[in-house]
């Protein structure tokens, strides 16, 4: 693997991931240090701390975001709205929407389509960017690429693969498969099992714009080292 590759590159690919329910709120607040720290894209972060989020990114250009209807996107439209636009209040820039897994798998692309019409019309509205997880583990190849195609019809800002609490996470195939059927306006972010450089620096050359980590700290260091950085650590 070549050094093909600068710092803040690396770095602004990352939305570090805070979205484990049983984090305290000590290890909230020392993630998002963390994430100011390396200089990352975003922080996800559990719903109810996005405030306090917003309030520790601000002056950064770390990015606040959440989640909507995570992790089994089941929740009703009308409470995923409610979701957003409380997100959005707390001051959410980029916002990652599950869903609505089973329809999806019913085959009910209308309701999928009009619950996503919706959400991307309040975020946008609100000036934040959309993010919508597909959830892979559950999907066939073809409900991929239908999706694929919705978002860039709906003007989603970025497709999704997972959430990270399904049987597995984001795949090289998928990945090839979602960038393929994606316009080039619609990004590709991957979520759960990327979790070294080498795997990123993989799917960055796919086409892959973000990845959701929770091994943030360990990802960067090798990549400062590699670049003959200091450590931030």
């Amino acid at each position: 693997m070549n050094n093909s590759f600068d710092y803040e590159a690396i770095a602004k690919m990352i939305d570090h991931s805070l979205l484990n329910p049983s984090l305290t709120t000590q290890e909230l607040e020392e993630g998002c240090a963390l994430a100011v720290r390396y200089d990352v894209a975003s922080v996800c972060i559990l719903p109810y701390y996005l405030v306090r989020c917003a309030e520790l990114l601000a002056r950064t250009t770390v990015k606040a975001s959440t989640t909507i209807g995570f992790p089994h996107g089941g929740h009703t439209t009308a409470i995923k709205l409610a979701e957003a636009r409380q997100a959005l209040n707390d001051g959410g820039q980029e916002l990652d929407v599950v869903i609505n897994i089973s329809k999806a798998r019913s085959g009910d692309w209308q309701f999928v389509r009009n619950e996503l019409d919706q959400l991307t019309e309040c975020i946008h509205a609100g000036g934040a960017k959309i993010k919508v997880i597909f959830e892979n583990a559950y999907l066939e190849d073809a409900s991929k690429i239908r999706l694929c195609e919705m978002c860039g019809e709906i003007g989603a800002d970025w497709v999704k693969t997972s959430t990270g609490y399904a049987p597995s996470g984001a795949t090289l195939p998928d990945l090839e498969l979602m960038r393929k059927h994606s316009p080039v306006s619609v990004q590709v972010k991957a979520a759960g099992g990327i979790r070294d450089l080498d795997a990123l620096l993989t799917i960055r050359a796919i086409g892959v714009s973000r990845v959701g980590a929770t091994r943030t700290e360990t990802m960067l260091e090798d990549c400062r080292k590699r670049l003959g950085l200091e450590p931030l650590n």
